[in-house]
Formats: structure tokens, sequence, C-alpha cells
């Protein structure tokens, strides 16, 4: 599969977005749903002896034509309909997607180093001999990194050391804890780990196999005409995906328990992103960056939370609004390519723990979450929240089946050959809760729920 171009075009397009964007707080990264589309499309070409990478150049073009439309009819009206039910549903499964490819990956890792009594190891490591420990090293690092940023995050709100020490360790958790897990790999000589692989300088990921600028009419081979306009059917699945990214995210920051002094431009927001992400594909580069660590630092660092005792949840007391920050990583990430010699040693299994963190993190917010966990609880351990005392049981039960229902119909179509079609199914729960559940419930409980 066609990769990124470096680490300077994604800062770029975040300096830019910094700037020139209505809700800089927004931080939107590739997404699991993204990744699932990506995969299909590469999928498809092979199949039809396409070439994937220029394939993603004429979905690029017609990504900007279709935003451009969108924002002069002022289609971000259609937001309204996204409901809190098409939320949890989407969130829900960017979450569930971290944490299944984090060990689909942690088991490539051991069908490749399988644990034997004996190894044939070599002097210069080779991908097909299967090296001594690699698996459970990797494991390790996984786990420990997942466990440790896990630790931080809650140390945050602990009652040791002095409240602006503990803050910062608990803002900046999960890079602590991708050094400390690196440093245990880099003093562990004899084991074989796979590690991130960083261009050196300002180059393309694999040089030999392309240059920065795609050719839309081909790289090696003539593009299709037909393809040129059929790439209209796979522009829009990644512009809904895109769309419903982007627009759930602000609405998720722009919830009045956020504080926030401003509201949120939905049509400049979204022509920025799609129009910038269009762009990028022209240079082989990702629609959205790759956004998961600082999207993390970002957010706890700007939002400041009341003290807590007993039982109660933290409040937002405020969040610090200004484009300073988001700027100041983006030209960071860009001064990221000159430090090749020390991220080359990251292994890969500690972003797999980062990953996994982000999967399982994000579930915590998520109301669907909450209510899945109450169907193996018994009721008089429920907590007095609307959807609780204010709906029965078996129904707030019966609402929350319908969810994990429509998750399985994604997920069975996320893995099949029909997985292209996610977007539009995932639409459809958009009618589904419009039109049907009303005829099951009540107004008063699916308010609540």
């Amino acid at each position: 599969m066609g990769g990124s171009g470096c680490s300077s075009p994604p800062s770029r397009s975040g300096a830019l977005r910094s700037i020139l964007s209505a809700q800089p707080l927004l931080v939107v990264g590739f997404s699991g749903p993204l990744l699932v589309f990506e995969e299909a499309f590469f999928s498809f070409c092979e199949g039809q002896g396409l070439e994937y990478i220029v394939g993603r150049v004429w979905i690029g073009f017609w990504l900007i034509l279709l935003v451009l439309v969108v924002v002069a009819c002022e289609g971000s009206f259609l937001v309204r309909y996204l409901s809190r039910y098409t939320q949890e549903i989407f969130s829900f499964l960017i979450s569930l997607i971290f944490i299944y490819e984090t060990f689909v990956k942690l088991i490539t890792i051991f069908k490749a180093h399988p644990l034997q009594r004996v190894y044939n190891v070599q002097a210069v490591v080779s991908p097909n001999v299967a090296e001594p420990n690699t698996a459970l090293l990797s494991l390790v690092l996984m786990a420990g990194t997942f466990f440790l940023a896990l630790f931080l995050r809650k140390f945050k709100n602990s009652a040791f050391l002095p409240g602006k020490v503990r803050r910062l360790i608990g803002d900046f958790g999960v890079p602590i804890s991708i050094f400390i897990m690196a440093l245990a790999d880099f003093f562990v000589k004899d084991t074989y780990t796979q590690k991130l692989k960083v261009p050196k300088g300002l180059e393309v990921t694999n040089s030999t196999a392309r240059g920065w600028f795609i050719n839309p009419m081909g790289k090696n081979n003539s593009f299709p005409i037909w393809m040129m306009f059929a790439s209209v059917v796979p522009a829009l699945l990644v512009f809904i995906l895109i769309f419903l990214e982007t627009q759930i995210t602000t609405l998720i920051v722009s919830k009045p328990e956020r504080k926030l002094v401003k509201g949120s431009g939905f049509h400049l927001d979204l022509l920025l992103i799609v129009a910038m992400g269009g762009v990028a594909a022209l240079f082989g580069m990702p629609w959205l960056s790759a956004t998961t660590v600082r999207t993390i630092t970002h957010a706890n660092a700007l939002t400041v939370m009341s003290k807590t005792s007993g039982g109660e949840k933290p409040q937002i007391l405020e969040v610090k609004e200004q484009r300073i920050s988001g700027l100041l990583v983006a030209v960071l990430i860009g001064v990221s390519i000159l430090m090749e010699p020390i991220l080359k040693y990251i292994p890969l299994a500690v972003l797999f723990g980062i990953f996994l963190y982000m999967g399982v993190t994000s579930l915590f917010g998520i109301q669907l979450f909450d209510r899945i966990l109450l169907l193996l609880m018994p009721p008089k351990y429920h907590p007095k929240e609307a959807y609780v005392t204010r709906v029965k049981t078996w129904r707030m039960h019966l609402f929350t089946l319908t969810q994990i229902l429509v998750l399985a119909l994604l997920w069975g179509v996320k893995a099949s050959p029909a997985s292209l079609a996610l977007p539009f199914v995932l639409i459809l729960t958009v009618p589904l809760r419009r039109f049907l559940l009303p005829r099951i419930f009540r107004e008063i409980e699916l308010k609540c729920v």
C-alpha cells in the first residue's frame, strides 16, 4: 500500500488548520473506518490491476469537488440529523477497530516469531527466520506501554506529589510511557524487535517505489479513463467518513459542558480538512494526518478540571482556547524529520500499546459502553443517571441491544468483501434513529438515552 510522504506536509496542513480554522481545538486524525476503507480500496485495485496510489489521486480530485458543492449549498446543516445514537455507534466502532488492530498486529508478530525450543539464529535478522523471545518482548512492551499510560492518566487525580507536578505527569503520560518502554527495549540487546521506520530527512517513505508527485495519468501504466470517473464512488465514501469524523467531533467539542467561549465553523473546518486531504493525495499522503498522541496531550493540556472529593466526577471549569499550541505542535512535527536517529529506536510494539490505550480510554466517555456494562450489573448498583432513573431498565437494555446489533452489522460489513460499503451502512443509522426507533420508544425515553 502507498505510504505517507514524510512528516513535513502533514505538519504544514496542521499549521494551516491551526491558523485558518474556525475551531482550532478540533484535532481530527486518521481513524479506524478510514483505515478499513484504505485496505478495502487497495484490495479492489489489486484485484482489478489498477494502480492504488493513482486511484487515490482521483479520489482526492473528487473529494475537493464534493466539499466545494457541499459547502456552497451549506450542506453541513445535515449535522443536525446526527443524533447521539449515531455518534455513539461511530465512536464505539472506532475504539473497537483500534483495539482489534492492536491484537491483530501482535498476533502477526507471534506468527512470524513463534515460541519454539530451538531457533536458527543468524548473524543478521531475516524476515523469514524466527527470532527467540521477540514475541514475548513485544507483548511485554505493548502491555507495559498500555498499563503505564493508563496508570499515569489516573495518577493525575491521585493525592501524591504537588498538584502542578501531578497534572504535568498526567497530561504527558503517553509520551512518558513511550520513552520509558523504548528505553527498556534499548537496554535489551540480545532480543530483536521491529522498530519504527522513519525516512532520513525530507524524503518519501519509499523513494525506490515513487517520487514526491503522483502522476494522475498513471505511474507505471496508463490509468483507465472509466476509473477516473468511477472514482467518485469511493470519493463519496471517504467524504462520508471525514464528514462524520469532523462533524461528530465538532458536536462533542461544542457541548455546553465543555465551557467553550465561541462556537464552531462547520463549513470552514470541513472545507479546510477535506480540501487539504484531497491535495495531499497528489503526494501520496493520507487524507488526514496521524495525530493520536498529540490529540491526547493537546486536549488534556488545554482543559482545566475541578477538584473532586469522594465519588464525584471531575467537572470542566474552563478550556484555554487559542491557536498557539496547535501551531507549535504542527511546527514541531515538521521538525521531527530531523529526529530520525532517535525515532528509529521506538519499537512498533510500543505504538501498539498506545493504540490499545486510545481504544480503551475512548470507551470510557461513551454512554453506550456504560449501558453495556449495566447489562451485567444488578439494578440496585445502577448510577443515578437520567437514562437509568427515567427509563425502565428493560427498555434501556432494549435500546442498548439495538445499538449492539447495529455494531455487529457494521463489523460484519467491515470483515466482508463488501467493506467498501461501510460508510453507507453507517449512514443508515440516521433514518433508523429518526423513523424506526420512535415507533418503539417514547420521545422522553429517546431523549434520556
